[in-house]
C-alpha cells in the first residue's frame, strides 16, 4: 500500500538482477500487506540486461514502485545514497536485489520495534547461515574480524545488505565509495543507537555475484582506514534552539 507520505521506504539497488526484481517486488507486497504503508524505490545502477524492462513492468503493476536510473554503474554505495536522498519516509529498509533477504523480515523487525525509541539509528541484520560461496564468505569474515577491532561498532554482520535506518541518520553519513560496508559505525558516530537483529540469508536463485575476494579486501581495507581516522576525529553533540523570552 501506498500513502501520500509513507512510514518506510524501502531501497533497493540493483545491478543486472533481471529475473530477480519481479519476484521479489511480489514478495515484499505478501509481506508488508497491513502492516505498515510503505514505498519502494528501485536504484538502477546502471544495468546492462533486461533490468530497466523489468523495473518498467515493476511500476506498471504497483503505484509504490518508484525508479531511479543511474547514467552509468557508480556502486552500491552511490545507489545507497541515492536511495536514501529519494526515500521520503522516516525509516529506510535496505534490501539487496539478488532475493537473498527474506522481506518476511522486514515485516517482523518493524512489529518488533514498535514504539521506536528516538535514539534508535538503526537496526542491522545478522544473517543466521550465510547462502555464499566460499571466497565471498571468507572475505566477508575476515574484513568482519578486522573492522570489528579497528572501529569496535558492535555489529557482528556489517557487510549484510539488511539494513533499517532512520533516514535522518542516513542523510548524515559522509559518502565515499565503500561507505556502505561501514554504515553500523557511521550511524553511531552520528549519535544513534544500534540493534541487531538475527535474519535470515537465502540462496541466490537469478544473476550472478557481483563480488570477489582481493577487490573487497584490498578495498575495504584502504577505506577501513580512512572510517578510523574519522572516528577518532568526531564527537557526539546535540543542540537544542532556545525560545525567545
Amino acid at each position: 500500500m501506498l500513502a501520500d507520505i509513507p512510514e518506510l521506504s524501502i531501497v533497493l539497488p540493483v545491478f543486472n538482477e533481471a529475473g530477480n526484481i519481479l519476484p521479489l517486488l511480489e514478495e515484499i507486497g505478501a509481506a508488508l500487506k497491513d502492516v505498515v504503508l510503505y514505498e519502494v524505490v528501485f536504484v538502477d545502477d546502471g544495468s546492462t540486461d533486461g533490468s530497466a524492462a523489468e523495473l518498467g513492468e515493476a511500476a506498471r503493476r504497483s503505484a509504490a514502485v518508484r525508479i531511479v536510473r543511474h547514467d552509468r554503474r557508480s556502486g552500491k554505495s552511490a545507489a545507497l545514497v541515492t536511495g536514501f536522498r529519494a526515500a521520503r519516509g522516516e525509516w529506510v529498509q535496505t534490501l539487496d536485489g539478488d532475493r537473498q533477504n527474506d522481506p518476511r523480515d522486514v515485516a517482523r523487525i518493524w512489529t518488533a520495534i514498535q514504539p521506536i525509541p528516538e535514539t534508535l539509528g538503526l537496526v542491522a541484520g545478522q544473517r543466521r547461515r550465510r547462502n555464499d560461496g566460499v571466497v565471498k564468505w571468507l572475505s566477508s569474515r575476515t574484513a568482519n574480524l578486522i573492522r570489528r577491532s579497528m572501529l569496535n561498532d558492535a555489529t557482528a554482520d556489517s557487510g549484510c545488505g539488511f539494513k533499517l535506518v532512520r533516514r535522518e541518520a542516513a542523510l548524515r553519513m559522509p559518502y565515499f565509495d565503500g561507505m556502505h560496508r561501514f554504515i553500523p559505525a557511521l550511524v553511531r558516530r552520528a549519535g544513534y543507537d544500534i540493534r541487531q537483529e538475527a535474519i535470515e540469508d537465502r540462496p541466490r536463485v537469478a544473476g550472478v555475484s557481483k563480488y570477489g575476494f582481493f577487490g573487497r579486501l584490498g578495498v575495504g581495507t584502504v577505506d577501513l582506514l580512512g572510517v578510523f581516522w574519522l572516528m577518532r576525529r568526531s564527537g557526539v553533540f546535540r543542540a537544542t534552539e532556545i525560545p525567545a523570552e
